[in-house]
């Protein structure tokens, strides 16, 4: 999800790469549970998200569809999100002692939060977005610590390649309205609905899918 923010106001006004330390670490948040509540649309799913949350849950994504994730047009294009719920809108996998039900598969945005991306030139950094965790006096942690994600340099070049990929067909549908439609849904078709294998690697199969 693209965002045009002043970096002065939402950062700390540094750049962090795996192995820096981050003051991020809230202690395993104790229940707090407000970065899990009226988040509206903007948790959105990657293929990995999405192969994580049916491997795990042992459904597939029209599975999720029954009130796991919902789907909204997004920088032009229509993708997943996770959904919100009930009068505090909190995430559908948030339980009663306000604590992730499915810790384990959380997507990417959630592992990052409360740092984010910032792509230029090819790549990305990470920045911590200071305004966005009320829990006080948090401890400074690795990111690749932080972010709990195995084979992270490969994750980082599936999330890169993902990126600029999106951005690309972005462009397509910025230049003919008409191609929202059919691009968003061979999008979703080849990258979502269609099931990976749960038993085989994942980058395989998504690089294959990408050619």
């Amino acid at each position: 999800m693209e965002r045009e923010i002043d970096w002065k106001e939402v950062s700390d006004g540094r750049f962090y790469r795996a192995n820096d330390m981050v003051r991020v670490d809230c202690g395993g948040c104790a229940g707090c549970s407000e970065c899990c509540r009226g988040m509206g649309e903007s948790i959105v799913l990657d293929p990995l998200d999405i192969f994580r949350l049916c491997g795990g849950l042992h459904t597939d994504f029209n599975g999720l569809l029954q009130g796991s994730i919902e789907l909204h047009i997004v920088d032009d294009l229509i993708l997943p999100n996770l959904c919100m719920s009930g009068p505090e809108e909190a995430c559908v996998f948030l339980d009663a002692s306000g604590r992730c039900s499915v810790h384990a598969l959380r997507p990417g945005f959630c592992r990052m939060f409360p740092l984010g991306r910032c792509y230029e030139d090819g790549s990305f950094r990470y920045f911590l977005q200071v305004h966005e965790c009320p829990k006080p006096d948090k401890g400074k942690v690795k990111v690749k610590k932080w972010l709990d994600t195995p084979n992270l340099k490969e994750y980082e070049a599936y999330i890169t390649r993902w990126h600029y990929y999106l951005k690309d067909l972005t462009a397509e549908v910025r230049e003919d309205s008409s191609r929202l439609k059919p691009v968003s849904m061979e999008l979703l078709q080849r990258f979502y609905v269609t099931p990976y294998r749960w038993d085989e690697d994942f980058y395989e199969q998504f690089y294959e899918r990408i050619k």
